[in-house]
């Protein structure tokens, strides 16, 4: 069954109300005083079921909105996710005041179908209607309603003439409509919330994208608790789930009505996140006065109403008629992805000036060069294509994680991965997106930096991959393996063990560093376990403090020194002895002491303590007591 929301829009008292209801047998008045008065306060909602010309069925949901000018902030609240407008004009009264601003709302709000209905045909005579509809032609020429696309359909509620004309339109109209997606994340703006005994907490709204089933878990944005839902209502039947484009109803459990609110919306846990800074793009009506840097104005967006604050990208104003690229800095946050409509108010007097599209959510807090920002707002607006690509290049080489670009795009992983594969210099490193020319960049930053390392450290083998990673702080672990892996792969890199190097870099000694170094392992290879002081045989060494350092620092690398203690060195061929020595005592006894090792090593319990505590370490005695086990 293919649904499509029609929401009303006209001047008051044109009968917007009585044309919904002589469609739908529905009266969209549920207030009290809404019935008192005889005018439309707040959104209404009905609900009609059409054969459609495929032979299925048609569910209309009629969106009722208020046509007095005070409630226009309602009016808001109900047109956000339309998909065609009913424009209500009274044959008596032709145009008026609201009928112009509720059209201009349309227009911004990008509504691309509609059917223009002359209510109140009964109340004048044929040449009357004609010179209505006249008017009516000129004022919506070359607009979505031109008559030449959308009809014109004279209608009286009263004595139903023309009702199944326009029936049968709105079903032409209606089946022109493309599906909307419910396979996209879940989003529902929440434009009721009332409490219904026996049952708990309900809402409503219009169902703008995916899909709600029963016992689903939803988050409530921008910043309320996690819900479950308990059961699913579609145009006011109980249903096991609910599609894009769908007047829908939730039976919510774990909240209250006082948590929720018009004006929120649920989506998916962990998906979204909040934002209180938009990138947009506006348009100014040409009947609005110039828009200068840093106004404030009424933001509307869905079911929401935020004060915000108009920063302007590389302008001082917008002018009447005319568009900029703008940030949009909220009171509160709300829940927008790119693609999402709204409309800008004035402050005082309260009119509607002008409206546009959301283009970035997350939003760099430092702009830079504008002119080069509005490049990336115009390429982010181009296609799918070209706004990941943007996003991707943006992020430099720090890479896109998926679930920023989720959170960025409103796309989910599978749109996001088909996309993907329609940019062939993208790279997809773990849960990271980045240019491959991003890659390329980083390799070579790597590489520049172990040139820098070797050309200071000649005497030491490579550099920690520890120490090289921290060099690259804005790079996740992900794209760092990766960019390794290609420079090995590459035949540029050469890893040693936990040593980084530029293949064919290995340690260059001069003469008398070579001789320093043959001069400190015999040292300590001749000393057995009774090793020299280091400071000793650093003194008897050709080379400066400096460079005999970094030659025991390479000594200690290859293990060829080995250290036991702070201060203690034996060469690697004197702790194989040792080994060999504890093996051999064992056949004699199992355990050991301290006096029996220094008999048996002929140390001072100098060095007895440290090489007790390095077997140990090193799994060939366990201390217990005063003694070790030899295992």
């Amino acid at each position: 069954m293919k649904s499509a929301i029609v929401g009303t829009a006209g001047h008051i008292d044109h009968g917007k109300t009585a044309l919904v209801k002589a469609l739908t047998g529905i009266d969209a008045d549920r207030l009290e005083e809404e019935k008192r008065r005889g005018i439309t306060i707040d959104i209404g909602f009905a609900h009609l079921d059409l054969p459609s010309p495929k032979g299925d069925t048609l569910r209309l949901g009629f969106v009722d909105v208020p046509g007095h000018e005070r409630f226009v902030r309602n009016m808001l609240a109900g047109v956000g996710g339309i998909d065609l407008v009913l424009l209500v004009i009274a044959a008596d009264e032709s145009i008026k005041p609201q009928t112009r601003e509720h059209f201009d709302i349309c227009r911004l709000l990008s509504v691309r179908r509609g059917i223009t209905a002359l209510t109140k045909s009964d109340l004048v005579d044929r040449e009357t209607l004609e010179v209505v509809r006249l008017e009516v032609e000129e004022f919506l020429r070359n607009s979505f309603l031109d008559a030449s696309r959308a009809p014109i359909v004279p209608v009286s509620s009263l004595t139903r003439a023309g009702i199944e004309d326009l029936k049968q339109a709105l079903v032409q109209v209606a089946a022109e409509i493309p599906a909307r997606d419910s396979a996209a994340f879940t989003r529902l703006p929440i434009d009721r919330v009332f409490t219904m005994k026996g049952f708990g907490t309900v809402v409503t709204g219009t169902l703008i994208s995916g899909t709600v089933r029963k016992e689903d878990e939803l988050e409530v944005f921008p910043n309320g608790p996690q819900v479950r839902v308990r059961a699913v209502e579609v145009h006011g039947r109980g249903a096991d789930q609910a599609g894009a484009g769908q007047r829908t109803a939730l039976n919510l459990g774990g909240v209250t009505r006082e948590q929720l609110a018009r004006g929120m919306t649920l989506g998916p846990p962990g998906v979204f996140r909040p934002t209180s800074r938009l990138d947009v793009e506006l348009s100014l009506l040409s009947s609005a006065k110039p828009l200068k840097e840093r106004t404030r104005v009424r933001f509307h967006s869905y079911t929401s109403e935020i004060m915000a604050t108009v920063i302007l990208h590389g302008e001082k104003q917008v002018g009447p008629g005319e568009t900029a690229f703008a940030q949009l800095r909220l009171a509160h946050p709300t829940l927008l992805v790119p693609g999402d409509r709204f409309i800008l108010r004035q402050l005082s007097p309260v009119m509607t000036i002008g409206g546009g599209v959301v283009l970035e959510n997350t939003p760099s807090r430092r702009i830079g060069n504008p002119s080069e920002y509005i490049s990336f707002l115009r390429q982010i607006r181009v296609s799918n294509t070209e706004a990941l690509r943007a996003r991707v290049a943006a992020a430099g080489s720090a890479g896109l994680t998926l679930s920023d670009g989720m959170a960025r795009t409103g796309w989910t992983r599978r749109l996001l991965s088909s996309t993907l594969a329609g940019i062939p210099e993208i790279a997809a490193v773990g849960e990271y997106l980045i240019l491959n020319h991003a890659l390329d960049g980083i390799g070579q930053q790597l590489s520049s930096t172990l040139e820098a390392f070797h050309n200071q450290n000649p005497l030491v083998a490579g550099m920690s991959k520890e120490e090289l990673r921290g060099r690259f702080p804005e790079v996740s672990h992900e794209v760092f393996s990766r960019v390794l892996e290609r420079a090995v792969a590459g035949g540029k890199v050469e890893l040693a063990g936990d040593l980084v190097r530029l293949r064919g870099r290995n340690v260059v000694m001069k003469d008398e560093e070579s001789e320093s170094k043959k001069i400190l392992e015999a040292a300590f290879q001749t000393a057995g376990l009774k090793v020299p002081a280091m400071k000793e045989v650093l003194a008897g060494l050709k080379v400066d403090r400096a460079r005999a350092q970094k030659i025991v620092t390479l000594l200690l690398r290859d293990k060829v020194l080995v250290k036991v203690s702070d201060d203690l060195l034996f060469h690697r061929d004197a702790l194989d002895d040792l080994r060999r020595l504890m093996a051999q005592e064992k056949t004699k006894n199992v355990r050991i002491n301290v006096a029996r090792f220094k008999d048996v090593t002929g140390v001072t319990r100098k060095y007895a303590i440290p090489l007790l505590e390095y077997l140990d370490r090193e799994r060939i005695t366990r201390r217990v007591g005063d003694e070790r086990v030899i295992l």
